[in-house]
């Protein structure tokens, strides 16, 4: 099975893939509407024969604005789409990030597909069989 997991931002959002129980950064998508990032995202599901989708939920304001995102792409991609909490996953990813010696530019540029692979590692650490 090949996993998609989203760290869901209104301009940028990050991604990771899996197809084992460990999680590997895939990137950052930018777009600047809905559409955009669901074609984006068609596109890199397809590339890579993806099975299922998480999406990383955070508290408050944006929680509801990112489980109408995980409902439309379930609908528009018509592929199961889980809901994971993403509590503090983009602060974890940016301290294992410095701790792993990687320069400031490139956190930046992809701090959130790493917080992607951090929600993806905890969704498949969360469901071993």
């Amino acid at each position: 099975m090949r996993i998609l997991a989203i760290d869901y931002g209104r301009k940028k959002i990050g991604i990771a893939t899996a197809t084992t129980m460990l999680a590997e950064v895939y990137g950052v998508i930018r777009s600047e509407s809905v559409e955009e990032a669901i074609k984006k995202l068609r596109n890199v599901v397809e590339k890579e024969s993806i099975n299922k989708i998480v999406v990383g939920v955070s508290e408050g304001k944006m929680a509801e604005e990112t489980k109408a995102f995980a409902k439309r792409l379930k609908k528009e991609l018509k592929l199961p789409v889980t809901l994971q909490d993403e509590t503090l996953s983009t602060k974890l990813a940016q301290s294992l990030s410095i701790n792993a010696g990687i320069k400031r530019k490139k956190r930046k540029i992809l701090e959130d597909a790493y917080s992607a692979a951090i929600i993806l590692q905890d969704y498949l650490n969360s469901n071993i069989i």
